[in-house]
Protein backbone atom coordinates (compact mmCIF):
# COMPACT_ATOMS: atom_id res chain seq x y z
CA UNK A 1 0.00 0.00 0.00
CA UNK A 2 1.04 3.49 -1.02
CA UNK A 3 1.49 6.92 1.16
CA UNK A 4 -1.92 8.96 -0.35
CA UNK A 5 -0.38 11.85 1.06
CA UNK A 6 2.64 11.22 -1.77
CA UNK A 7 -0.23 11.21 -4.46
CA UNK A 8 -0.94 15.10 -4.11
CA UNK A 9 -4.14 14.75 -4.48
CA UNK A 10 -6.78 17.58 -2.90
CA UNK A 11 -9.03 16.72 -0.55
CA UNK A 12 -12.71 16.27 -1.52
CA UNK A 13 -13.85 19.50 0.37
CA UNK A 14 -11.53 21.04 -2.66
CA UNK A 15 -12.75 18.86 -5.05
CA UNK A 16 -16.62 20.00 -4.90
CA UNK A 17 -15.06 23.65 -5.89
CA UNK A 18 -13.66 22.81 -9.32
CA UNK A 19 -16.07 22.47 -12.37
CA UNK A 20 -17.07 18.91 -13.85
CA UNK A 21 -14.03 18.27 -16.18
CA UNK A 22 -11.67 19.07 -13.75
CA UNK A 23 -13.60 16.61 -11.00
CA UNK A 24 -13.85 13.83 -13.68
CA UNK A 25 -9.63 14.70 -14.64
CA UNK A 26 -9.29 14.17 -10.76
CA UNK A 27 -10.96 11.03 -10.29
CA UNK A 28 -8.75 9.70 -13.07
CA UNK A 29 -5.53 10.77 -11.47
CA UNK A 30 -6.40 9.12 -7.92
CA UNK A 31 -6.83 5.95 -10.49
CA UNK A 32 -3.40 6.16 -12.16
CA UNK A 33 -1.88 7.28 -8.72
CA UNK A 34 -3.26 3.53 -7.69
CA UNK A 35 -2.22 1.73 -10.46
CA UNK A 36 1.34 2.84 -10.51
CA UNK A 37 1.23 2.40 -6.61
CA UNK A 38 0.66 -2.13 -7.46
CA UNK A 39 -2.97 -0.80 -6.09
CA UNK A 40 -5.60 -1.18 -8.64
CA UNK A 41 -9.01 -1.49 -7.80
CA UNK A 42 -10.05 -3.34 -10.76
CA UNK A 43 -7.73 -6.13 -10.26
CA UNK A 44 -9.74 -7.17 -7.33
CA UNK A 45 -12.20 -10.01 -8.78
CA UNK A 46 -13.67 -11.26 -5.63
CA UNK A 47 -15.00 -10.00 -1.91
CA UNK A 48 -16.87 -12.65 0.20
CA UNK A 49 -20.42 -11.04 1.29
CA UNK A 50 -21.88 -12.80 3.83
CA UNK A 51 -25.16 -10.58 4.80
CA UNK A 52 -26.89 -7.67 2.87
CA UNK A 53 -27.91 -4.42 4.20
CA UNK A 54 -31.92 -5.61 4.60
CA UNK A 55 -31.27 -8.74 6.50
CA UNK A 56 -29.21 -6.36 9.30
CA UNK A 57 -32.38 -3.91 9.46
CA UNK A 58 -34.75 -6.43 9.38
CA UNK A 59 -32.65 -8.86 11.95
CA UNK A 60 -30.77 -6.16 14.56
CA UNK A 61 -31.56 -7.48 17.87
CA UNK A 62 -30.06 -11.18 16.50
CA UNK A 63 -27.07 -10.02 15.08
CA UNK A 64 -26.26 -6.65 17.09
CA UNK A 65 -22.43 -7.89 18.10
CA UNK A 66 -21.35 -9.65 15.23
CA UNK A 67 -18.72 -9.49 12.85
CA UNK A 68 -20.40 -8.93 9.10
CA UNK A 69 -18.78 -8.36 5.68
CA UNK A 70 -20.71 -6.00 2.84
CA UNK A 71 -20.22 -4.70 -0.44
CA UNK A 72 -21.37 -2.25 -2.29
CA UNK A 73 -21.62 1.37 -3.68
CA UNK A 74 -20.56 4.09 -1.55
CA UNK A 75 -23.25 7.22 -1.48
CA UNK A 76 -22.29 9.03 0.80
CA UNK A 77 -18.92 10.30 2.54
CA UNK A 78 -18.45 12.29 6.04
CA UNK A 79 -15.21 13.00 7.07
CA UNK A 80 -14.83 13.82 10.67
CA UNK A 81 -10.91 14.09 12.09
CA UNK A 82 -10.04 10.63 13.68
CA UNK A 83 -13.70 9.12 12.80
CA UNK A 84 -15.51 9.33 9.96
CA UNK A 85 -18.89 7.84 8.23
CA UNK A 86 -20.45 6.84 5.28
CA UNK A 87 -23.28 4.94 3.46
CA UNK A 88 -23.29 1.73 2.13
CA UNK A 89 -25.96 0.96 -0.96
CA UNK A 90 -26.40 -2.53 -1.65
CA UNK A 91 -29.20 -4.30 -3.90
CA UNK A 92 -31.61 -3.84 -0.64
CA UNK A 93 -31.11 -0.48 0.50
CA UNK A 94 -28.59 1.30 2.35
CA UNK A 95 -26.44 1.14 5.92
CA UNK A 96 -24.48 3.13 7.63
CA UNK A 97 -20.84 2.70 7.86
CA UNK A 98 -18.31 3.87 10.65
CA UNK A 99 -14.66 4.27 10.10
CA UNK A 100 -12.09 5.63 12.91
CA UNK A 101 -8.92 5.40 12.40
CA UNK A 102 -7.81 3.53 15.81
CA UNK A 103 -9.74 0.62 14.51
CA UNK A 104 -8.60 0.69 10.48
CA UNK A 105 -4.91 1.95 11.49
CA UNK A 106 -3.26 4.95 10.12
CA UNK A 107 -2.62 3.99 6.65
CA UNK A 108 -6.11 2.79 5.33
CA UNK A 109 -8.05 5.46 7.04
CA UNK A 110 -6.45 8.09 4.71
CA UNK A 111 -6.63 5.80 1.77
CA UNK A 112 -10.25 5.96 2.59
CA UNK A 113 -10.23 9.89 3.12
CA UNK A 114 -9.59 9.88 -1.11
CA UNK A 115 -12.39 7.38 -1.65
CA UNK A 116 -14.95 8.91 -3.86
CA UNK A 117 -18.85 8.99 -3.81
CA UNK A 118 -19.87 6.35 -6.10
CA UNK A 119 -16.48 3.72 -5.50
CA UNK A 120 -17.40 0.38 -4.96
CA UNK A 121 -16.33 -0.98 -1.81
CA UNK A 122 -16.17 -3.84 0.84
CA UNK A 123 -17.07 -3.35 3.87
CA UNK A 124 -15.86 -5.82 7.26
CA UNK A 125 -17.01 -4.55 10.75
CA UNK A 126 -19.36 -5.27 13.72
CA UNK A 127 -23.05 -4.67 13.89
CA UNK A 128 -23.81 -1.74 16.59
CA UNK A 129 -26.99 0.93 17.10
CA UNK A 130 -25.02 4.84 17.20
CA UNK A 131 -25.67 6.88 20.12
CA UNK A 132 -28.26 8.13 17.36
CA UNK A 133 -29.38 5.13 17.33
CA UNK A 134 -28.82 4.63 13.89
CA UNK A 135 -28.16 0.34 12.69
CA UNK A 136 -24.53 1.12 11.28
CA UNK A 137 -20.91 -0.95 10.81
CA UNK A 138 -18.17 -0.44 12.88
CA UNK A 139 -15.57 -1.04 10.18
CA UNK A 140 -12.25 -3.22 10.54
CA UNK A 141 -11.86 -3.27 7.28
CA UNK A 142 -12.73 -0.95 3.84
CA UNK A 143 -11.43 -2.30 0.49
CA UNK A 144 -11.97 -0.35 -2.58
CA UNK A 145 -13.06 -2.87 -5.27
CA UNK A 146 -13.84 -0.38 -8.09
CA UNK A 147 -13.30 3.07 -9.27
CA UNK A 148 -16.03 5.18 -10.07
CA UNK A 149 -14.77 7.62 -12.90
CA UNK A 150 -18.18 9.32 -12.68
CA UNK A 151 -20.24 11.98 -11.36
CA UNK A 152 -23.32 10.70 -9.44
CA UNK A 153 -25.70 13.30 -9.69
CA UNK A 154 -26.66 14.92 -6.00
CA UNK A 155 -30.34 15.44 -6.83
CA UNK A 156 -32.38 13.12 -9.41
CA UNK A 157 -35.29 15.73 -10.87
CA UNK A 158 -37.66 12.78 -12.29
CA UNK A 159 -39.40 14.07 -15.21
CA UNK A 160 -36.99 16.56 -15.69
CA UNK A 161 -34.32 14.57 -16.67
CA UNK A 162 -36.65 11.79 -18.00
CA UNK A 163 -35.09 10.92 -20.93
CA UNK A 164 -31.31 10.87 -19.49
CA UNK A 165 -32.91 8.32 -16.76
CA UNK A 166 -34.23 6.09 -19.77
CA UNK A 167 -30.79 6.36 -21.31
CA UNK A 168 -28.71 6.11 -18.49
CA UNK A 169 -30.82 3.46 -16.72
CA UNK A 170 -27.68 2.18 -14.06
CA UNK A 171 -27.50 5.82 -13.17
CA UNK A 172 -31.46 5.81 -12.66
CA UNK A 173 -31.44 2.76 -10.60
CA UNK A 174 -28.27 3.96 -8.62
CA UNK A 175 -29.94 6.96 -7.33
CA UNK A 176 -33.70 6.97 -7.28
CA UNK A 177 -34.78 3.74 -4.75
CA UNK A 178 -38.16 4.40 -6.49
CA UNK A 179 -36.96 3.31 -9.57
CA UNK A 180 -35.33 0.00 -8.33
CA UNK A 181 -37.92 -1.14 -6.07
CA UNK A 182 -40.53 -0.93 -9.05
CA UNK A 183 -38.19 -2.75 -11.37
CA UNK A 184 -37.65 -5.98 -8.19
CA UNK A 185 -41.52 -5.59 -8.19
CA UNK A 186 -41.68 -6.59 -11.37
CA UNK A 187 -39.33 -9.59 -11.18
CA UNK A 188 -42.47 -10.86 -8.92
CA UNK A 189 -45.17 -10.60 -10.61
CA UNK A 190 -43.41 -12.08 -13.18
CA UNK A 191 -42.71 -15.19 -10.55
CA UNK A 192 -46.04 -15.12 -9.27
CA UNK A 193 -47.65 -15.57 -12.60
CA UNK A 194 -45.65 -18.12 -13.23
CA UNK A 195 -45.82 -19.95 -9.95
CA UNK A 196 -49.68 -19.71 -10.73
CA UNK A 197 -49.47 -21.22 -14.06
CA UNK A 198 -47.21 -23.95 -12.89
CA UNK A 199 -49.67 -24.88 -10.31
CA UNK A 200 -52.58 -25.00 -12.57
CA UNK A 201 -50.84 -27.76 -14.93
CA UNK A 202 -49.65 -25.83 -16.92
CA UNK A 203 -45.86 -26.11 -18.78
CA UNK A 204 -43.54 -23.36 -20.36
CA UNK A 205 -42.30 -23.52 -23.22
CA UNK A 206 -40.27 -22.12 -25.68
CA UNK A 207 -41.08 -20.44 -29.69
CA UNK A 208 -39.31 -18.92 -32.00
CA UNK A 209 -38.40 -15.04 -32.43
CA UNK A 210 -37.43 -15.85 -36.02
CA UNK A 211 -40.26 -16.99 -38.42
CA UNK A 212 -40.99 -16.76 -41.92
CA UNK A 213 -44.51 -16.09 -41.45
CA UNK A 214 -45.59 -13.70 -39.29
CA UNK A 215 -49.37 -13.89 -37.43
CA UNK A 216 -51.32 -14.16 -34.44
CA UNK A 217 -51.84 -10.18 -34.22
CA UNK A 218 -52.73 -7.31 -36.33
CA UNK A 219 -49.54 -5.24 -36.22
CA UNK A 220 -46.40 -4.73 -38.45
CA UNK A 221 -43.27 -6.82 -38.48
CA UNK A 222 -39.75 -5.72 -38.20
CA UNK A 223 -38.19 -7.71 -41.09
CA UNK A 224 -34.97 -9.13 -41.93
CA UNK A 225 -32.79 -11.24 -44.28
CA UNK A 226 -30.90 -14.94 -43.54
CA UNK A 227 -28.28 -14.63 -45.43
CA UNK A 228 -27.50 -18.43 -45.51
CA UNK A 229 -31.29 -19.37 -46.36
CA UNK A 230 -31.55 -16.32 -48.73
CA UNK A 231 -35.04 -15.76 -46.98
CA UNK A 232 -36.97 -12.73 -45.46
CA UNK A 233 -37.35 -13.35 -41.73
CA UNK A 234 -39.51 -11.48 -38.82
CA UNK A 235 -39.35 -10.63 -35.73
CA UNK A 236 -42.35 -12.06 -33.69
CA UNK A 237 -45.53 -9.97 -33.81
CA UNK A 238 -47.67 -12.71 -31.71
CA UNK A 239 -46.44 -15.96 -29.90
CA UNK A 240 -50.10 -17.67 -31.00
CA UNK A 241 -49.71 -19.61 -33.21
CA UNK A 242 -46.59 -21.81 -32.71
CA UNK A 243 -48.16 -21.96 -29.13
CA UNK A 244 -51.48 -23.72 -30.95
CA UNK A 245 -49.43 -25.93 -32.88
CA UNK A 246 -47.83 -27.49 -29.85
CA UNK A 247 -51.73 -27.96 -28.22
CA UNK A 248 -52.14 -30.15 -31.52
CA UNK A 249 -49.36 -31.97 -30.93
CA UNK A 250 -51.05 -32.84 -27.57
CA UNK A 251 -49.47 -30.75 -24.89
CA UNK A 252 -52.86 -29.19 -23.76
CA UNK A 253 -51.71 -26.52 -21.08
CA UNK A 254 -48.93 -24.50 -22.52
CA UNK A 255 -47.78 -20.84 -21.92
CA UNK A 256 -44.57 -18.69 -22.94
CA UNK A 257 -43.66 -15.33 -21.12
CA UNK A 258 -41.09 -13.44 -23.86
CA UNK A 259 -40.44 -10.73 -26.07
CA UNK A 260 -42.57 -9.63 -29.18
CA UNK A 261 -41.99 -6.77 -31.84
CA UNK A 262 -44.21 -4.25 -33.47
CA UNK A 263 -43.00 -1.97 -35.98
CA UNK A 264 -45.27 0.98 -34.52
CA UNK A 265 -46.05 3.93 -33.06
CA UNK A 266 -44.44 5.08 -29.68
CA UNK A 267 -46.26 6.01 -26.31
CA UNK A 268 -46.75 6.29 -22.96
CA UNK A 269 -48.63 2.60 -23.93
CA UNK A 270 -46.37 0.99 -26.46
CA UNK A 271 -43.10 0.14 -26.94
CA UNK A 272 -41.95 -1.29 -30.30
CA UNK A 273 -40.14 -4.40 -28.11
CA UNK A 274 -42.29 -5.84 -25.41
CA UNK A 275 -42.83 -9.02 -22.87
CA UNK A 276 -45.83 -10.59 -23.71
CA UNK A 277 -47.71 -14.00 -21.85
CA UNK A 278 -49.35 -16.03 -24.12
CA UNK A 279 -51.71 -19.13 -22.86
CA UNK A 280 -53.26 -21.98 -24.43
CA UNK A 281 -55.54 -24.68 -22.88
CA UNK A 282 -57.73 -27.33 -24.56
CA UNK A 283 -60.89 -28.32 -23.68
CA UNK A 284 -62.31 -24.84 -22.31
CA UNK A 285 -63.14 -21.73 -24.13
CA UNK A 286 -63.01 -18.20 -23.59
CA UNK A 287 -65.13 -18.55 -20.46
CA UNK A 288 -62.50 -20.30 -18.99
CA UNK A 289 -60.03 -17.99 -19.56
CA UNK A 290 -62.18 -15.47 -18.15
CA UNK A 291 -62.06 -17.53 -15.14
CA UNK A 292 -58.14 -17.92 -14.62
CA UNK A 293 -57.50 -14.53 -16.05
CA UNK A 294 -59.25 -13.01 -13.32
CA UNK A 295 -58.11 -15.38 -10.71
CA UNK A 296 -54.33 -14.87 -11.59
CA UNK A 297 -54.44 -11.26 -11.32
CA UNK A 298 -56.30 -11.36 -7.97
CA UNK A 299 -53.35 -14.36 -6.74
CA UNK A 300 -50.62 -11.91 -8.42
CA UNK A 301 -52.56 -8.60 -6.45
CA UNK A 302 -52.25 -10.56 -2.83
CA UNK A 303 -48.69 -12.13 -3.52
CA UNK A 304 -46.81 -9.17 -4.62
CA UNK A 305 -48.72 -5.84 -3.08
CA UNK A 306 -50.10 -7.80 0.10
CA UNK A 307 -54.23 -7.00 -1.07
CA UNK A 308 -56.37 -6.54 -3.89
CA UNK A 309 -57.34 -2.78 -3.61
CA UNK A 310 -55.05 -1.38 -5.97
CA UNK A 311 -54.13 2.72 -6.52
CA UNK A 312 -53.31 3.15 -10.45
CA UNK A 313 -53.17 7.24 -10.97
CA UNK A 314 -55.80 8.59 -9.09
CA UNK A 315 -58.37 5.91 -9.19
CA UNK A 316 -58.12 3.05 -6.38
CA UNK A 317 -59.07 -0.34 -8.54
CA UNK A 318 -60.69 -3.14 -6.65
CA UNK A 319 -59.72 -6.49 -7.74
CA UNK A 320 -61.36 -8.54 -5.28
CA UNK A 321 -64.48 -8.63 -6.27
CA UNK A 322 -66.33 -9.91 -9.83
CA UNK A 323 -65.12 -8.68 -12.98
CA UNK A 324 -67.72 -6.44 -14.44
CA UNK A 325 -68.89 -8.18 -17.89
CA UNK A 326 -70.68 -6.71 -20.87
CA UNK A 327 -70.48 -7.28 -24.36
CA UNK A 328 -68.90 -4.62 -27.16
CA UNK A 329 -72.71 -3.90 -28.55
CA UNK A 330 -73.73 -3.00 -25.79
CA UNK A 331 -70.88 -0.82 -24.21
CA UNK A 332 -71.46 0.73 -27.53
CA UNK A 333 -74.91 1.05 -26.59
CA UNK A 334 -74.55 2.68 -22.96
CA UNK A 335 -71.99 5.37 -23.89
CA UNK A 336 -73.07 6.39 -27.70
CA UNK A 337 -77.37 5.10 -27.70
CA UNK A 338 -76.32 3.33 -30.73
CA UNK A 339 -77.50 -0.23 -31.02
CA UNK A 340 -75.90 -2.55 -33.45
CA UNK A 341 -78.28 -5.08 -33.01
CA UNK A 342 -80.88 -3.06 -34.65
CA UNK A 343 -78.28 -2.16 -37.71
CA UNK A 344 -78.52 -4.59 -40.54
CA UNK A 345 -76.08 -3.63 -43.53
CA UNK A 346 -73.04 -2.27 -43.70
CA UNK A 347 -74.34 1.17 -45.25
CA UNK A 348 -76.61 1.83 -42.27
CA UNK A 349 -73.70 1.14 -40.31
CA UNK A 350 -71.51 4.06 -42.74
CA UNK A 351 -74.37 6.48 -41.99
CA UNK A 352 -74.53 6.13 -38.52
CA UNK A 353 -70.44 6.52 -38.32
CA UNK A 354 -70.66 9.35 -40.49
CA UNK A 355 -74.02 11.29 -37.92
CA UNK A 356 -71.08 10.51 -34.94
CA UNK A 357 -68.10 12.00 -36.62
CA UNK A 358 -66.50 8.25 -36.96
CA UNK A 359 -63.95 8.46 -40.01
CA UNK A 360 -63.98 4.81 -41.59
CA UNK A 361 -62.52 3.50 -44.73
CA UNK A 362 -63.69 1.89 -47.38
CA UNK A 363 -62.41 -1.66 -46.62
CA UNK A 364 -64.23 -1.30 -43.29
CA UNK A 365 -67.21 -3.70 -42.40
CA UNK A 366 -70.09 -3.64 -39.93
CA UNK A 367 -67.80 -5.13 -37.32
CA UNK A 368 -64.66 -2.75 -37.98
CA UNK A 369 -67.51 0.13 -37.83
CA UNK A 370 -68.66 -1.08 -34.33
CA UNK A 371 -65.50 -1.17 -33.20
CA UNK A 372 -64.22 2.32 -33.94
CA UNK A 373 -67.24 3.24 -32.14
CA UNK A 374 -65.83 1.44 -29.15
CA UNK A 375 -62.38 2.50 -29.46
CA UNK A 376 -63.87 6.49 -29.53
CA UNK A 377 -66.60 6.66 -26.97
CA UNK A 378 -66.91 3.53 -24.84
CA UNK A 379 -63.13 2.37 -24.26
CA UNK A 380 -62.41 5.19 -22.05
CA UNK A 381 -64.99 4.54 -19.39
CA UNK A 382 -64.29 1.27 -18.76
CA UNK A 383 -62.61 1.90 -15.29
CA UNK A 384 -62.85 -0.71 -12.96
CA UNK A 385 -61.43 -4.19 -13.87
CA UNK A 386 -64.41 -5.06 -17.06
CA UNK A 387 -64.50 -8.34 -19.89
CA UNK A 388 -65.11 -6.56 -22.84
CA UNK A 389 -67.05 -9.70 -24.74
CA UNK A 390 -68.33 -10.85 -28.42
CA UNK A 391 -66.21 -8.92 -30.65
CA UNK A 392 -67.22 -8.91 -34.32
CA UNK A 393 -65.59 -11.11 -36.53
CA UNK A 394 -64.22 -8.65 -38.78
CA UNK A 395 -61.75 -8.02 -36.12
CA UNK A 396 -61.21 -11.49 -34.46
CA UNK A 397 -59.55 -13.66 -37.46
CA UNK A 398 -58.44 -16.44 -35.12
CA UNK A 399 -61.52 -16.33 -33.13
CA UNK A 400 -64.46 -19.07 -33.09
CA UNK A 401 -67.98 -17.55 -34.10
CA UNK A 402 -70.55 -16.94 -31.69
CA UNK A 403 -72.99 -20.54 -32.36
CA UNK A 404 -75.83 -18.15 -32.36
CA UNK A 405 -74.59 -14.89 -33.59
CA UNK A 406 -72.09 -16.15 -36.37
CA UNK A 407 -71.47 -12.08 -36.71
CA UNK A 408 -69.57 -11.82 -33.91
CA UNK A 409 -66.94 -13.85 -31.46
CA UNK A 410 -66.29 -15.74 -28.36
CA UNK A 411 -63.86 -13.41 -27.55
CA UNK A 412 -62.75 -10.78 -24.61
CA UNK A 413 -60.23 -8.27 -23.60
CA UNK A 414 -59.92 -6.83 -20.33
CA UNK A 415 -60.39 -3.14 -19.52
CA UNK A 416 -59.53 -1.33 -16.84
CA UNK A 417 -58.29 2.84 -16.34
CA UNK A 418 -59.81 3.06 -20.21
CA UNK A 419 -56.81 0.55 -21.09
CA UNK A 420 -56.62 -2.88 -22.20
CA UNK A 421 -54.80 -5.53 -20.48
CA UNK A 422 -55.67 -8.61 -21.50
CA UNK A 423 -57.37 -10.81 -24.63
CA UNK A 424 -58.45 -14.07 -24.82
CA UNK A 425 -60.70 -16.06 -27.59
CA UNK A 426 -62.42 -19.68 -27.86
CA UNK A 427 -59.73 -20.66 -30.46
CA UNK A 428 -61.18 -21.22 -34.09
CA UNK A 429 -59.64 -24.54 -34.61
CA UNK A 430 -61.92 -25.25 -37.92
CA UNK A 431 -59.25 -25.54 -40.88
CA UNK A 432 -61.90 -24.50 -43.46
CA UNK A 433 -62.91 -21.62 -41.51
CA UNK A 434 -59.85 -20.52 -41.03
CA UNK A 435 -58.31 -20.65 -44.41
CA UNK A 436 -61.45 -18.30 -45.52
CA UNK A 437 -60.36 -16.42 -43.02
CA UNK A 438 -57.13 -16.20 -43.61
CA UNK A 439 -58.17 -15.36 -47.26
CA UNK A 440 -60.13 -12.27 -46.33
CA UNK A 441 -56.77 -10.81 -44.05
CA UNK A 442 -54.60 -11.34 -47.35
CA UNK A 443 -57.47 -9.38 -49.42
CA UNK A 444 -57.39 -6.52 -46.49
CA UNK A 445 -53.48 -6.69 -47.28
CA UNK A 446 -53.97 -6.35 -50.97
CA UNK A 447 -56.20 -3.42 -50.18
CA UNK A 448 -53.30 -1.69 -48.24
CA UNK A 449 -54.07 -2.57 -44.41
CA UNK A 450 -50.36 -3.56 -43.46
CA UNK A 451 -51.41 -4.71 -40.26
CA UNK A 452 -53.55 -7.89 -41.57
CA UNK A 453 -52.47 -11.15 -41.39
CA UNK A 454 -50.53 -13.61 -43.90
CA UNK A 455 -51.42 -16.86 -45.07
CA UNK A 456 -50.09 -19.49 -42.78
CA UNK A 457 -50.34 -22.75 -44.81
CA UNK A 458 -48.62 -24.69 -42.05
CA UNK A 459 -50.66 -23.78 -39.47
CA UNK A 460 -53.83 -24.58 -41.35
CA UNK A 461 -51.86 -27.75 -42.06
CA UNK A 462 -51.98 -28.28 -37.88
CA UNK A 463 -55.16 -27.85 -37.81
CA UNK A 464 -56.45 -30.43 -40.33
CA UNK A 465 -54.65 -32.77 -38.28
CA UNK A 466 -56.70 -31.70 -35.26
CA UNK A 467 -57.02 -29.45 -32.45
CA UNK A 468 -59.26 -29.99 -29.42
CA UNK A 469 -61.77 -27.22 -28.36
CA UNK A 470 -59.11 -24.42 -26.73
CA UNK A 471 -59.03 -21.59 -24.92
CA UNK A 472 -55.98 -18.99 -25.49
CA UNK A 473 -55.27 -15.83 -23.38
CA UNK A 474 -52.75 -12.97 -24.09
CA UNK A 475 -51.39 -10.36 -21.51
CA UNK A 476 -49.13 -7.50 -22.39
CA UNK A 477 -46.60 -7.97 -18.96
CA UNK A 478 -45.50 -4.58 -19.35
CA UNK A 479 -48.49 -2.83 -18.90
CA UNK A 480 -49.57 -4.85 -16.02
CA UNK A 481 -46.59 -4.22 -14.04
CA UNK A 482 -47.80 -0.09 -14.88
CA UNK A 483 -50.34 -0.64 -13.31
CA UNK A 484 -49.47 -2.69 -10.27
CA UNK A 485 -46.45 -0.53 -9.77
CA UNK A 486 -48.27 2.79 -10.41
CA UNK A 487 -46.14 3.89 -12.91
CA UNK A 488 -47.07 6.72 -16.11
CA UNK A 489 -45.29 5.29 -19.08
CA UNK A 490 -44.22 1.69 -20.21
CA UNK A 491 -41.19 3.30 -20.34
CA UNK A 492 -40.64 3.39 -16.43
CA UNK A 493 -40.78 -0.74 -15.73
CA UNK A 494 -38.67 -1.78 -18.98
CA UNK A 495 -35.11 -1.53 -18.19
CA UNK A 496 -33.95 -0.01 -21.67
CA UNK A 497 -36.92 1.42 -23.74
CA UNK A 498 -36.41 1.92 -27.33
CA UNK A 499 -35.08 5.65 -27.51
CA UNK A 500 -34.04 7.90 -30.32
CA UNK A 501 -30.15 7.80 -31.59
CA UNK A 502 -28.44 10.52 -29.91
Amino acid sequence: MSDNNDLNIPEEVEIQEQDLNEMLKIRRAKLAALQESGSDPFLHVKYEVSISSAEIHKNFDELEGKEVSLGGRMMTKRLMGKASFCDLQDRDGRIQVYLRKNDLGEEVYEEFKHFDVGDIIGVKGIIFKTQKDEISIRASEIVLLTKSLQMLPEKWHGLKDQELRYRQRYVDLIVNSEVKDTFLKRSLIIKSIRKFLDNRGYIEVETPVLQQIYGGANARPFATHHNTLDIEMFLRIALELPLKRLIVGGLEKVYEIGRVFRNEGMSIKHNPEFTMLELYEAFTDYHGMMELTESMIRTVCQEVLGGTLVKFGDVELEFGKPFERITMVDAVKKYTGVDFNSINTLEEAQEIAKKHEIHFEKRHGKGDILNLFFEEYAEKNLIQPTFLLDHPIEISPLTKKKPDNPEYTERFELFFCGREYANAYSELNDPIDQRKRFEHQEALRAAGDAEANMIDEDFILSLEYGMPPTGGLGIGIDRLVMMLTNSYSIRDVIFFPTMKGQ
